[in-house]
């Protein structure tokens, strides 16, 4: 099971990226990590932009809730997402 962190302003968690997907999908777990496939490749930042639309369309929360808190030039990132508790990412994750 991927571990989420929590704090005082919203959670985080890893996710391991997977640029030049088939499609946009969570494609299961790896470790503590969660595998994200992108169709974006990872040039001039697009993969990094696509993880967070794609992370804010499967949370339902805004782009701007969700950043990139480490990783930006790495497969694997920390992402923050502001406002929203570790059980709502599971249950709307699926996880």
């Amino acid at each position: 099971m991927f571990a989420i962190r929590e704090d005082d302003n919203g959670v985080l968690f890893a996710v391991k990226i997977h640029p030049r997907a088939k499609k946009n999908k969570i494609s299961g777990e790896l470790g503590d990590a969660l595998k994200l496939s992108l169709t974006a490749p990872p040039v001039e930042g697009r993969a990094n932009q696509a993880c967070i639309e794609v992370l804010a369309r499967l949370l339902k929360v805004s782009r701007s809730s969700v950043t990139i808190a480490s990783g930006h030039t790495n497969r694997y990132k920390v992402i923050r997402v502001a406002g929203v508790t570790g059980q709502y990412v599971r249950d709307q994750l699926q996880l």
